[in-house]
């Protein structure tokens, strides 16, 4: 889809992204506000990994069959469609809130089940409707913002939601879910955004999934990444999982420092997006992405070692900022090769498959996280996912296919738009 036939796309696309900014900090607060309640209601890892295992489950079983759709149905729909049914399910669970002493454990997991469904259809929309939206020599450019704009969101919502968790009922706060879907709802009907001709072709479920999963498989290089990545969550996953609890009861910590931790992280991510955002054209992508791979196994495995006190507390705090930095190197960059790889009408089938492989790890980590966390310690797990972190980067760089899959995939798009042009 050529960026010409959607007039003025830098106003477009940073409209687009200004939606996004706003509506993610309020689902944000209240997603942060979930966990936390649950962190100080119950204490429990396995309550937290259970919790985290609902959100991640949709992604897993739904994504190779939402990818058809993605490439067929309205994107703007995809995209509006699961924020209002969100935001019922907020309201539902604000009014069992108000009506009841304390929140069911299991209305709670209903509604994160449902905002990750939400989730598994948008997550691939936006992702497949970035190279339709912007210049291809923008594009990793582009990624890089919307990493800023996720990472902002991600900056701005730890803080209010720890302010707002401290002075606002459990059952008002949720109800900032409904206002953050209609502020989303309501810019997101001027963003223009191009649709392919397939999308009134017949959905054939079974058999889209398995066209994006033979496309990601014969894509040599793209598919020994996707196992990587896999093996990276199966890791990384469980600890991650546990953040709120190694604050709150490893570090003896607040809410407000749980809080704390995550906006640190994600001024490091705003960081890592920005000097992507600014110089995002590297020759070969995949160096920063082993390096990133490699700084977060370092600094996370490096968290598992501290004192658990408040000494410890600020090394954390410290690893965690350049642990933030090094996320957007690997998650952003990678995107923006997938996005190249595979022209933009095949592309939600091929992301679903793949978000689904490279997540599938993750319940199957999760399982055993809680339970694990209680009996050894949640900062055995941090230690655990750090060592994972080092071989997985380690398997990338040795593996030839994908040590040189970003040099042999822009020497392929430089032929391509050469041929285009001696045709024209």
């Amino acid at each position: 889809m050529e960026t010409s036939l959607v007039p003025h796309w830098r106003h477009n696309i940073y409209l687009f992204l200004t939606s996004q900014f706003l509506s993610g900090i309020t689902s944000m607060v209240v997603q942060y506000a979930i966990i936390w309640y649950l962190t100080k209601q119950t204490g429990s890892a396995t309550v937290l990994s259970l919790a985290t295992l609902l959100g991640m489950l949709p992604m897993v079983l739904l994504s190779p069959f939402v990818g058809p759709f993605v490439d067929r149905w309205n994107k703007k729909g995809l995209l509006i469609v699961p924020d209002v049914i969100a935001a019922i399910f907020a309201i539902i669970l604000s009014i069992v809130g108000t009506l009841q002493a304390t929140f069911p454990l299991w209305l709670i997991f209903i509604s994160l089940l449902v905002r990750s469904i939400a989730q598994t259809f948008q997550m691939p929309t936006i992702q497949s409707l970035l190279p339709t939206m912007v210049p291809t020599d923008q594009l990793t450019k582009i990624n890089g913002q919307l990493g800023m704009v996720q990472s902002a969101n991600m900056i701005i919502s730890p803080a209010l939601g720890a302010f707002l968790f401290a002075i606002v009922p459990m059952n008002y706060l949720i109800l900032v879910d409904v206002l953050g879907a209609i502020i989303g709802i309501s810019l997101l009907t001027f963003v223009t955004i191009p649709e392919h001709p397939v999308i009134d072709e017949k959905v054939h479920v079974l058999a889209d999934a398995k066209f994006g999963l033979n496309k990601l498989r014969n894509t040599r290089g793209l598919w020994a990444i996707t196992m990587i990545g896999a093996a990276f969550t199966l890791m990384f996953m469980p600890a991650a999982s546990l953040y709120p609890l190694m604050t709150m009861g490893y570090f003896h910590g607040t809410v407000g420092q749980a809080g704390l931790i995550e906006v640190i992280y994600s001024v490091g991510m705003l960081g890592g997006g920005a000097i992507i955002g600014l110089f995002g054209n590297w020759r070969d992508r995949m160096k920063p992405i082993f390096w990133a791979t490699i700084a977060m196994g370092v600094t996370f495995g490096g968290s598992g070692f501290l004192p658990g006190n408040q000494t410890g507390f600020i090394w954390f705090a410290i690893l965690n900022v350049l642990a933030g930095t090094m996320t957007p190197f690997y998650s952003t960059l990678l995107m923006a090769m997938i996005q190249q790889s595979f022209p933009p009408d095949q592309l939600g089938r091929v992301l679903g498959v793949l978000n689904s492989l490279t997540s599938v790890a993750g319940p199957v980590g999760l399982i055993f996280a809680g339970p694990l966390a209680d009996a050894i310690g949640v900062e055995k797990l941090f230690i655990i996912g750090g060592v994972g972190s080092l071989l997985c980067g380690l398997a990338m760089w040795l593996m030839p296919s994908a040590r040189e899959y970003d040099q042999q995939l822009q020497s392929r798009l430089a032929t391509d738009t050469l041929t285009s042009e001696i045709k024209e």
